[in-house]
């Protein structure tokens, strides 16, 4: 029989309380178990002895026998002494997924053509504002050339 070492939940909506049971890997979480070897109240401090209680020489008991504990077990296991756990290491966990890479770069590439459009504006405002003084020169000469060729075209159609 595979036996596992787990926490077993109780206590009232809000208010949870854990048993640290040896079971059977088929039985139900608050089901049917073999042995009750401590208790874990999350509700107290961390610092507080009595937040994790546990019978080391009957966890001893239960690991040298082959039962496997839980990530949360094996924390407390591993507290007190009875089973080292092995550091987990995973460096690409905070690493975001590709689509959300695909979003950052669609903004990074945004955000550039917004930037050289505000500077071509900024570019376009310089030299209007620099061009003002040159321009009604040009603006008056250009009616007396278009005057001449809408008489020539008014002489044709009459």
């Amino acid at each position: 029989m595979a036996t596992s070492i787990r926490l077993s939940r109780g206590g009232s909506k809000k208010r949870p309380y854990y048993r640290i049971v040896v079971a059977d890997s088929r039985a139900p979480r608050d089901g049917k178990f073999i042995e009750r070897i401590g208790s874990y109240n999350p509700v107290l401090p961390k610092g507080d002895e009595k937040r994790v209680v546990l019978d080391v020489e009957r966890a001893k008991h239960w690991v040298a026998a082959g039962a496997q504990p839980t990530d949360r077990v094996a924390r407390f296991l591993d507290a007190a002494g009875v089973k080292e756990r092995a550091a987990r290491n995973n460096p690409n966990k905070a690493e975001p997924g590709q689509k959300a890479k695909d979003r950052a770069e669609d903004r990074a590439t945004k955000a550039a053509e917004a930037a050289e459009a505000a500077e071509a504006a900024k570019a376009a405002e310089a030299e209007a504002a620099a061009a003002p003084a040159e321009e009604p020169a040009a603006a008056e000469a250009a009616p007396e050339e278009a005057a001449p060729e809408a008489a020539a075209e008014e002489q044709a159609e009459g």
